[in-house]
């Protein structure tokens, strides 16, 4: 098989320990088990890590609250109205559905802790043994376990392989201080019990766009502050003008080159202060200005294992690290902070350290989402790679307001967006925005990862009337006619 490798170590080694229990450390586990290891899961928390305690699992499902709100604004125009005619009311609150933020983050956090408990039990019942605390290195091939209470002493675990999956914390700047009450990072926004009147967001990134969204959404007045030209500057051009005109749209703020340099307490909020001297005010501020590997302190320089200048941990395309017989996966290795890229150097990783023939991950083909209203998915090379590595392609764009079933559904804001080689047609690329693009940009997905031409995807059958059915469209758009 092309591009398979494998591991040299030798196959008596069996002891694997797995410092870190988020996607790339459980996935990792379950391939070790199944392989025959002794696998043991070291997490400081709780099983699942970031993702499902205080990242992913959290975020996205107080955003799907707050798509159900976005929804909601739109009964009007379907011609839906609420039992009593709230568009006389007198407060701008009972023209609207209400939100009870507590009710909607015990919702959050218990749906993240049932589905942290679903991992441990899996991991209990394939035969994983799971030990909660603080882990590190003592040299390449040994950990040590210090219990969440100190009584008990260390745990030492003699290990084979170790795979590091550590995963990152928010970044803080040294003049915003978290204080978990106004002064937030996103993993601590869970705790508040009443909306916002006004958040401030610091960083135009992912992180900061989805929950800006998201508040907004919740009926926060909302300002969002970006040190760049747009917000999602790494995103394609045209999806990130797209949403941030949404942004504007329903009412939210939006500063452009605007660097924040400090965040303060005051009497009853928060004062943001930009580098030019302006003062923005409100009642809380999120700091959504990136994460920093979870590395320091934990003996990874002194047992070899070598860092990048940002604190990452460097890996090939099997995860392995500069010391033989330990890898490393997710948030820590800088490769993609995606659960699914995660996922998936741990079980590259452990086939490769327990010699099962692996395929090295290719970054082309990896799918994300960034979980706004309307959501940007992406896949496969981006207009600005293709430029700027000089590629043929073709491209073509398919506003979502031309599809019949968007019509039905009240949807207009979005896109279907393809990459194409000109002469052979194949699929290069791809960028769907539309309410669950999450979803829609699968047929993509397969056609970049499977090498498929537009005609290929244009031949295939689609459901009428579909959302779907704008990537056909977009397909035949490109199709390249033989002379």
């Amino acid at each position: 098989m092309s591009g398979v490798t494998h591991a040299s170590i030798d196959h008596q080694a069996t002891r694997i320990v797995v410092l870190g229990g988020g996607p790339g450390g459980y996935e990792a586990a379950l391939v070790a088990r199944r392989l025959g290891a002794d696998v043991t899961v070291v997490e400081r928390h709780g099983l699942g890590g970031a993702a499902v305690l205080t990242d992913v699992v959290p975020s996205k499902t107080l955003i799907a609250t707050a798509d159900w709100m976005t929804i909601a604004e739109r009964a009007a125009e379907l011609g839906i109205r609420l039992p009593v005619d709230t568009a006389k009311a007198q407060h701008p609150a009972m023209r609207r559905h209400i939100v009870d933020l507590e009710a909607v983050n015990t919702r959050v956090m218990a749906l993240a802790a049932a589905q942290s408990a679903d991992i441990h039990a899996r991991l209990e019942r394939e035969g994983v043994r799971v030990v909660i605390g603080a882990g590190r290195l003592d040299g390449p091939e040994r950990v040590v376990v210090d219990s969440p209470d100190g009584a008990d002493g260390p745990v030492v675990l003699d290990a084979d392989v170790i795979l590091l999956a550590v995963g990152a914390t928010p970044r803080v700047l040294p003049t915003a201080q978290p204080d978990g009450e106004r002064i937030l990072t996103w993993t601590q926004l869970y705790n508040l019990s009443e909306l916002p009147e006004r958040l401030i967001v610091v960083g135009s990134g992912v992180t900061g766009a989805e929950f800006a969204g998201a508040y907004n959404a919740l009926g926060s007045d909302v300002v969002l502050v970006s040190s760049r030209d747009r917000v999602l500057p790494g995103e394609d051009a045209d999806a990130a003008e797209l949403l941030e005109g949404v942004f504007r749209s329903r009412g939210m703020t939006v500063m452009s080159r605007s660097r924040a340099e400090s965040a303060e307490r005051t009497e009853d909020g928060v004062r943001v202060t930009l580098s030019d001297g302006r003062v923005v005010e409100g009642s809380h501020v999120l700091i959504a200005v990136g994460a920093i590997p979870s590395t320091s302190g934990i003996g990874l320089e002194e047992a070899g294992v070598r860092l990048t200048p940002s604190g990452h941990v460097e890996v090939d395309k099997v995860s392995r690290t500069s010391v033989r017989g330990v890898y490393a996966a997710g948030d820590c290795t800088g490769v993609l902070p995606l659960a699914s890229v995660a996922a998936m150097q741990g079980r590259v990783a452990m086939s490769h350290a327990l010699g099962d023939a692996v395929v090295p991950i290719k970054l082309r083909t990896v799918a994300a989402n960034i979980f706004t209203a309307p959501e940007i998915a992406t896949v496969g090379y981006s207009e600005e790679q293709l430029k700027a590595q000089s590629s043929k392609y073709v491209t073509t764009v398919l506003p979502l307001a031309r599809n019949p079933r968007a019509k039905m559904l009240g949807m207009r804001d979005g896109f279907v967006k393809l990459f194409a080689h000109p002469e052979a047609g194949v699929v290069l690329g791809g960028v769907v925005v539309a309410p669950r693009a999450s979803e829609l940009v699968f047929p993509i997905t397969l056609a970049v990862s499977h090498r498929l031409t537009v005609d290929d995807v244009a031949s295939a059958f689609t459901v009428y009337p579909s959302l779907s059915g704008s990537i056909a469209e977009v397909a035949r758009m490109l199709h390249h006619r033989e002379d």
